[in-house]
């Protein structure tokens, strides 16, 4: 009998599936998704990711069972189970969504397509999001992009017919059995189809209208973005159909003539917009992963090797994940990171860089251990964040976050600090963001001492970042290292067009246009976070 293997990994759906309508196009199909014990030991997986991707298996098998198939969830290394079932009925396709994951999976990735081959089965990859294989230059990387997401959405096949493997399935292994000893956030969001796409409800038909100008408080965020992150990370849903959502709601706010005069409706249609251009920026991030698996790993910009490798200290490094800075904004970002998962990305950013110049840590341990953190890692994304943040990528304007001042733009009443860090809710608002500039005094009438109840800061803020700063250009400063920063640039550089004149009438459409770099104002300032055309 011939048949073909859908194996599922971050692509946890039915609908808009390659891989699954080309196999059911060529005949019996079987299903399977299997956890690989070595995949969970590596430095960057923790419990929550498995438990997310445990609770979305549990939907597509009930998916899979009402249109009379079985989803297979096997445990083992993926080329044992391939071959247990090669052995035991020949396939003669394997059918998969292209993944850009860490090293680990990139290896293993490689290793199918040789088993396939010695096997004489055809491995079958189809894109995912919008990033291009063995992509030779970035001049028409956008054409594509915009190729990708305007293709139409493929329905789940109707009349797909299975083959069911005469073994008895296990049931997937507990965290615990595969060493993810991380404690599971309480308030982190719920895996699965159907929760993804009731977020992608109410952002569509509420919650946009807060997206310019609420995204970058922690205060806001949480409301204000879209919080579909974990949902396209592991394939709840697809990159194309929450684009196609989001370009049909915008055009049924263009053709409504009550919305023109409803400000809100306004706001919604500005927050769209913004939000289609994230979309785009997602996959140009992970596309630098793609073109360069070796950023998971070492400098982008390899003049920057040494900049901070010799200089590791732990003792930084154990207070910033623990949340003892002693800056109340870092510590209570932590503090929200370990309970739900998730911030927002400015509030990621100012940890970044927190740890890369006042505490002067390389991005490599502290990328691992956010890696962890964010129930929404993605690779491609993470990794080269970690590296425009600490200022490793050489084309990029180096940003430095400080976090007494982003405490007092996005939470000038202290709201959010003192939510996660029941301490400060003791300190007069006159040193909420600098407690330790409290007197003895003070502490004795608050009931709280310094060093006990609040942390005091590991270093001088001003005179750590600015050693940081000199140390980060000095290299900068350096001719090879300038020299060498034109080969990044084209390996990496965005190539959105600049200065393309628009009519009236193509500015009111309400499609969204091509993501240009954003000038600075505090609604887009994250969207400045992305760019690398200096």
């Amino acid at each position: 009998m011939s048949y073909s293997v859908v194996w599922f990994k971050r692509d946890l759906r039915l609908y808009d599936h390659a891989a699954l309508v080309e196999a059911a196009s060529r005949g019996p199909v079987l299903c399977l998704y299997v956890v690989e014990p070595a995949l969970w030991l590596q430095p960057d997986a923790a419990r929550q990711h498995f438990e997310f991707i445990l609770e979305s298996l549990r939907e597509l098998y009930l998916s899979l069972k009402q249109h009379g198939g079985r989803l297979h969830v096997v445990t083992g290394d993926v080329l044992e189970v391939l071959t247990r079932i090669y052995d035991q009925a020949p396939f003669q396709c394997l059918c998969a969504h292209e993944e850009t994951g860490n090293d680990w999976t990139y290896q293993r990735d490689l290793a199918v397509a040789r088993w396939c081959q010695a096997h004489q089965v055809n491995y079958l990859e189809f894109r995912q999001f919008g990033v291009v294989r063995r992509l030779a230059d970035r001049d028409h990387w956008k054409a594509s992009w915009d190729a990708h997401v305007e293709q139409l959405c493929l329905p789940i096949p109707p009349h797909m017919q299975f083959v069911e493997m005469h073994w008895q399935d296990a049931l997937p292994p507990s965290a615990s059995r595969l060493q993810l000893m991380q404690p599971d956030p309480p308030r982190r969001q719920v895996g699965g189809r159907q929760a993804g796409l009731a977020l992608l409800s109410s952002f569509l038909y509420e919650r946009s209208a807060y997206y310019r100008g609420g995204i970058s408080s922690p205060l806001s965020a949480p409301d204000a973005c879209s919080r579909l992150s974990p949902y396209l990370t592991f394939g709840c849903l697809s990159l194309r159909e929450i684009v196609h959502a989001t370009v049909q709601r915008m055009e049924q706010l263009h053709d409504d003539p009550l919305a023109s005069k409803d400000p809100s409706a306004t706001r919604m249609k500005q927050g769209l917009n913004a939000f289609v251009s994230r979309l785009y920026w997602h996959c140009h991030f992970i596309q630098k992963l793609e073109s360069e698996p070796e950023i998971e790993t070492q400098n982008m910009h390899r003049g920057y090797d040494g900049m901070r490798e010799h200089d590791w200290n732990e003792a930084h490094f154990q207070a910033f994940i623990h949340g003892r800075t002693g800056w109340p904004m870092v510590d209570a970002c932590i503090a929200m990171l370990r309970e739900t998962g998730w911030i927002n990305f400015r509030m990621r950013a100012m940890l970044v860089s927190v740890a890369s110049y006042p505490l002067w840590l390389h991005w490599r341990q502290v990328g691992n251990w956010l890696a962890t953190q964010f129930l929404d890692y993605e690779p491609g994304i993470h990794w080269s964040q970690m590296q425009m943040q600490a200022g490793t990528t050489g084309i990029n304007v180096p940003r430095v976050y400080n976090p007494i001042k982003q405490a007092h733009d996005h939470d000038p009443k202290g709201i959010f600090v003192r939510r996660w860090l029941p301490a400060m809710r003791k300190v007069p608002d006159l040193f909420l963001f600098e407690p330790w500039t409290m007197s003895s005094d003070v502490q004795l009438a608050c009931g709280i001492e310094l060093g006990r109840d609040i942390p005091i800061p590991l270093v001088d803020l001003d005179a750590a970042t600015r050693e940081a700063k000199a140390k980060l250009f000095a290299v900068r400063g350096q001719s090879e290292v300038k020299a060498a920063k034109s080969a990044v640039v084209r390996k990496h550089g965005s190539r959105s067009s600049r200065g393309t004149k628009r009519s009236k009438n193509d500015a009111k459409k309400s499609k969204p246009q091509e993501p240009q770099e954003p000038h600075s104002s505090n609604d887009i300032n994250e969207a400045s976070q992305l760019g690398f055309d200096f």
